[in-house]
């Protein structure tokens, strides 16, 4: 399935799609079938319109970050912090050495934040190595590092090293928190991340905090054109576009119990164990 998903991915993203639409409307045309390539050239076009020239990335974007707000009264105690992985740049750090971050760095950073105002609180951090190859570290042994670097030792991490996707970081994760005798958590990833992350951990039975970090609109999107930044505009519209192609894939699967998770759903109760 991890990989099934990751080449879906390849193809399922806008500007892939607009290449495919674009070379599938060649070979039509150059068959005969004019109409048939035109519409799909138009298509292609579209797609790569949309992509770079509208803010239709960041506004769908923008409501997955929008759908859970931090606490406005921080809770009193916790008994863990719960940060999903995905941070890391295990490709470059394998050759280079140190310690490099993508833009979900704001995961971690919130996660020491939070580990400073907890200090009694363990720290599960959840993510293996997700490259198709398999041959890097997975943010969950990368971290040990980080965490060293601001004074928090090693007996407070427990580390998931096998998940390679949401699921399994839920799924994983469950079966720590309950070996370690763990709840009261805060759940720490990307805002836009948030919906997805919490409907499977509900699933599971287990109630989190969540902690949204990594946002990456202002929260005063509105749909319109937009021919200022359409490299930036590109990369929002991929990730809105993968974040709502999973939430929708795991309500259709029974891993989440609705398309959109907010926070007026209760946690669910239900003796199936999601696939």
């Amino acid at each position: 399935m991890f990989l099934l998903s990751k080449i879906f991915w390849l193809f399922a993203q806008p500007l892939s799609l607009a290449f495919l639409a674009a070379f599938t409307g060649l070979l039509t045309t150059a068959a005969g079938l004019r109409r048939i390539g035109a519409g799909l050239g138009l298509l292609g076009a579209l797609v790569l319109f949309v992509s770079l020239f509208t803010t239709t990335g960041s506004y769908f974007l923008q409501r997955l970050e929008d759908r859970f707000q931090r606490p406005a009264e921080p809770p009193l105690t916790l008994s863990c912090i719960i940060v999903l992985g995905g941070a890391f740049e295990n490709e470059v750090m394998a050759s280079r050495g140190g310690i490099e971050f993508n833009q979900a760095a704001d995961r971690f950073i919130e996660a020491a934040t939070l580990a400073k105002r907890y200090p009694q609180a363990r720290i599960l951090v959840s993510g293996g190595d997700g490259s198709f190859s398999g041959t890097y570290d997975g943010d969950a042994k990368a971290s040990a590092a980080f965490f060293a670097a601001f004074g928090i030792g090693p007996e407070r991490l427990i580390r998931e090293e096998q998940s390679r996707t949401t699921f399994e970081n839920a799924r994983n994760t469950e079966e720590l928190l309950t070996e370690n005798g763990l709840s009261n958590c805060a759940l720490v990833t990307s805002a836009f991340h948030m919906p997805r992350s919490v409907g499977l951990f509900r699933t599971l039975g287990l109630k989190v905090t969540p902690w949204p970090a990594d946002y990456r609109t202002s929260g005063t999107v509105t749909l319109g054109f937009d021919f200022t930044q359409p490299s930036l505009n590109a990369q929002l519209t991929t990730t809105a576009m993968r974040e709502w192609i999973g939430l929708a894939a795991y309500a259709y699967g029974g891993r989440t119990h609705s398309l959109f998770p907010g926070p007026a759903e209760p946690a669910a109760t239900t003796d199936a164990t999601p696939r």
